[in-house]
């Protein structure tokens, strides 16, 4: 006795749906402690460490996530002076590009904010950084995409740094 040919298309229709996960599962993610909004290609993970931000020691809380060894994070901090919060950007891009070694960084200005593109190496093999850097009042948020060359769509970094939003 033969089984119905529709017992044997549903087993096969569901591993064909477990087995196209997709390699970006871009997801809304809201921190709960900065007031921002962005689009995450996985579920990220979230640690708060102190931080020296050119003279100001502030407690800097990071969500990320890697993907294939890109890894896509957000942090931000809170200062005790607005005034110094854009010296304190400053110092947010200045070491990011430093800690890829880069030589230099191709940037431009958007919506009171930094964007950033930088060449350089992790463990010797060639990285570029994406990274939107801003100040709102006390708080700094630094938005980063960082991983092997090439290994990210164009398409993909930019959904990542346009996705957020200050609340």
């Amino acid at each position: 006795m033969k089984p119905p040919f529709r017992l044997l298309v549903i087993p096969f229709a569901a591993l064909a749906v477990c087995a196209c996960s997709p390699k970006f599962d871009w997801r809304d993610y809201r921190s709960n402690v900065a007031p921002y909004a962005v689009l995450f290609p996985s579920k990220p993970a979230s640690h708060t460490r102190s931080v020296n931000l050119d003279g100001q020691t502030a407690s800097m809380t990071m969500a990320a996530t890697d993907i294939d060894g890109t890894l896509f994070a957000v942090g931000s901090a809170e200062l005790a002076d607005a005034e110094k919060a854009q010296m304190a950007v400053q110092a947010m891009k200045t070491a990011m590009v430093r800690n890829i070694g880069a030589a230099a960084a191709k940037e431009s200005i958007r919506d009171g904010g930094f964007d950033v593109e930088a060449h350089g190496a992790r463990a010797r093999a060639p990285v570029t950084l994406h990274g939107r850097f801003l100040a709102r009042g006390k708080r700094v948020y630094q938005v980063v995409v960082i991983g092997p060359e090439n290994a990210v769509s164009k398409e993909n970094v930019d959904t990542f740094l346009r996705s957020f939003r200050v609340n």
